[in-house]
């Protein structure tokens, strides 16, 4: 079906402004799907805006289907952050007679932009969201990693999917296309011990939100080995971002949510970006819109910097360190880019048919502080986690 058949238009007067700060605009680079003009041509474009207008699967924040506009009038009245800067905007997937309905327009519409190689950037809309998005990578084939920011794991109970449960449906599907998921400032009061240890049983990784704060550099790793990175707009906290109906006073300061932003910008593995239940209703003077604006824009400029440098691509961009751990028994190798000088570091499979399954994961991205930690005779905690994961 064609793409343009899920979308309606947004509203031209979101394009339509005279900006009193800079020129050029982002709005003056994105084409626009509006009212008065055609469907954008999505095919030759490196990125695609596209908003979800669904919040029936939202907990207690009904409302936050209402924020991709609002979103966008920030957006498009801030700087041109690239010279080369070139964005599709296909305009608001309206809510179906029900939910599923609006989950088949998005996987649709998300299968057919990711088998053209254009990056998307999700502006919801509820978390659950996240559930069409990896059956979009289901479709496809592709066995993923998806980064959630957010201040709780999304793994309650309950058949009726929504946004506190959404993980726990991705992980019942069968056959399975999640290789990695990964929490990035969990609030432990928000999930107590036993989700924490569930969390661990199922092998995935966590960053609990004060060691994130303490060094935030240290969440860049688990950030740019995600295909999906979606953000809760309650992972931030209520000072910075007041338009949710389940706020905490604590949480990321807003200039942290838009530096995880740029991260993921800058990941060649990132395919998509997500951020979901801003409610406008509960906004303060735009401030939350116009905070999650900044951090959409942090994400396009990262994109634009991108370097291209995913070891499988070419190995000869890149410095090999081999360090030999003797009190193991193994060598653990390395791989530094000299393009960004960011690290990579090589995990073996055991199994010849789970290697050509997981090709994709078995370079983990790392930092220099991993290699400090090989030097000293110490496997690297994501070393472990990665090979665990890969051996089953």
């Amino acid at each position: 079906m064609e793409l343009s058949t899920y979308f309606e238009p947004i509203d031209t007067a979101i394009v339509d402004f005279e900006s009193r700060e800079f020129h050029p605009t982002l709005g003056d680079c994105i084409a626009a799907h509006t009212e008065a003009g055609a469907f954008p041509d999505w095919k030759n474009a490196r990125m695609a805006l596209l908003g979800v207008k669904e919040d029936r699967g939202s907990m207690d924040n009904p409302g936050c289907a209402a924020a991709p506009d609002h979103i966008r009038h920030y957006l498009y009245r801030l700087a041109k952050p690239h010279a080369d800067t070139a964005i599709v905007d296909l305009g608001n997937i309206a809510p179906g007679a029900e939910k599923r309905d609006t989950y088949f327009a998005l996987i649709e519409a998300l299968h057919q932009l990711l088998e053209a190689g254009v990056t998307v950037v999700i502006l919801g809309g509820s978390d659950d969201l996240v559930f069409p998005i990896y059956k979009a990578y289901e479709v496809l084939g592709r066995v993923i990693n998806i980064c959630s920011v957010d201040s709780r794991f999304n793994l309650e109970g309950g058949d009726e999917i929504n946004s506190s449960n959404y993980l726990q449906h991705i992980i019942l599907q069968q056959p399975n296309y999640l290789f990695d998921y990964v929490n990035v400032g969990y609030q432990t009061y928000f999930v107590g011990q036993e989700m924490i240890g569930l969390m661990d049983e199922l092998k995935f990784s966590t960053k609990r939100l004060g060691e994130v704060q303490s060094s935030i550099v240290g969440a860049e790793p688990l950030v740019r080995y995600s295909d999906v990175v979606a953000v809760d707009i309650s992972a931030v906290r209520q000072s910075d971002a007041p338009a949710n109906a389940n706020p905490s006073p604590h949480g990321f300061y807003g200039e942290q949510l838009c530096q995880l932003a740029r991260f993921a910008g800058m990941s060649d593995k990132t395919s998509t970006f997500g951020i979901f239940e801003m409610n406008p209703a509960l906004d303060r003077d735009g401030q939350t819109a116009h905070m999650l604006a900044h951090a959409v824009w942090f994400f396009i400029e990262g994109f634009y910097y991108r370097q291209n440098d995913f070891p499988h691509r070419d190995k000869q961009s890149y410095k090999r360190f081999t360090v030999e751990m003797r009190e193991h028994g193994l060598d653990l190798v390395f791989y530094k880019s000299l393009k960004s000088d960011r690290w990579w570091m090589e995990v073996p499979c055991n199994d010849e048919e789970r290697r050509e399954r997981y090709l994709r994961h078995t370079l983990i991205p790392c930092s220099y502080a991993d290699y400090q930690r090989a030097m000293d005779n110490e496997i690297p905690e994501l070393w472990w986690h990665y090979y665990n994961r890969i051996n089953g």
